[in-house]
């Protein structure tokens, strides 16, 4: 199989893709923070970046090495910037940066991007750096380059969540650490989960407001917000091809990403 990840090409070969084929180009957006005490800290890494190669090849589209750091955790979804492990950037930095990866995919041809995200907490901050790289390359003369911002999650199809969730889902907010990432992880890398650890506890409850500095009794001492026991690699295959599925005919047809 033809590799689809940019870093693994020659120079040459990417240029012949990107300017002569026009393939559109996939970049992960994760970070890098605690999942748990059954599970690594890059599920938000692994599991867009395997997304995107998986979407590339159902598109024909190339995928960017991922990016390993995001926004700060927040407590009410991720468990909170002050648990050991969890090493994220500032947001104006995670804008800049992605700004600046952008700017670059335009400066070699590429005219249509897919940011795949995999951290909530991403989301506003990649929002900018997409509105300042469409502004800046507009001042260079590109004025046709199109960029389109997809959280893996919002592909999982009320089906799905009533076959992953057969007895309450609780909502996306509390799902870190939980039975959605637990079951991707145990489908695409098993050897970095250990469900003999996986806790097992009640959905965590916030006051509908935020505290800063964040207390930390608020996030259960797991990391986790809702249990992961009941995941199941089934389960995993089952969101990985959703998802799959669901953001490769999206990209297929929306009509503002369109090659001109």
């Amino acid at each position: 199989m033809v590799s689809v990840s940019i870093d693994e090409l020659a120079w040459t070969e990417y240029r012949r893709r990107v300017v002569d084929e026009r393939q559109p180009v996939l970049i992960p957006l994760g970070a890098l923070e605690q999942h748990g005490l059954h599970m690594s800290m890059n599920p938000d890494v692994v599991i867009p970046t395997a997304i995107s190669k998986a979407v590339a090849q159902n598109i024909k589209a190339l995928v960017a090495p991922a990016f390993a750091y995001g926004a700060k955790s927040q407590q009410k979804s991720g468990g909170g910037n002050h648990l050991c492990g969890t090493t994220s950037l500032d947001g104006h930095t995670l804008s800049l940066a992605l700004r600046d990866v952008l700017k670059e995919f335009g400066r070699h041809g590429a005219r249509r991007v897919a940011v795949i995200n995999g951290h909530y907490e991403n989301l506003p901050f990649a929002t900018e750096g997409i509105e300042l790289a469409i502004q800046e390359l507009k001042w260079s003369g590109i004025e046709d380059f199109r960029v389109i911002i997809i959280s893996y999650w919002d592909f999982v199809t009320q089906d799905t969540i009533k076959k992953v969730f057969p007895d309450e889902f609780t909502g996306w907010d509390v799902e870190h650490g939980g039975i959605l990432e637990t079951s991707l992880m145990l489908h695409l890398k098993p050897e970095l989960v250990d469900m003999s650890l996986a806790p097992v506890q009640s959905p965590a409850k916030f006051p509908p407001y935020t505290v800063f500095p964040p207390i930390p009794e608020w996030t259960p001492p797991s990391g986790c917000l809702s249990s992961p026991a009941d995941a199941t690699e089934e389960k995993g295959k089952l969101l990985f091809d959703v998802t799959v599925e669901g953001i490769s005919t999206a990209l297929k047809q929306e009509p503002l990403w369109q090659p001109s």
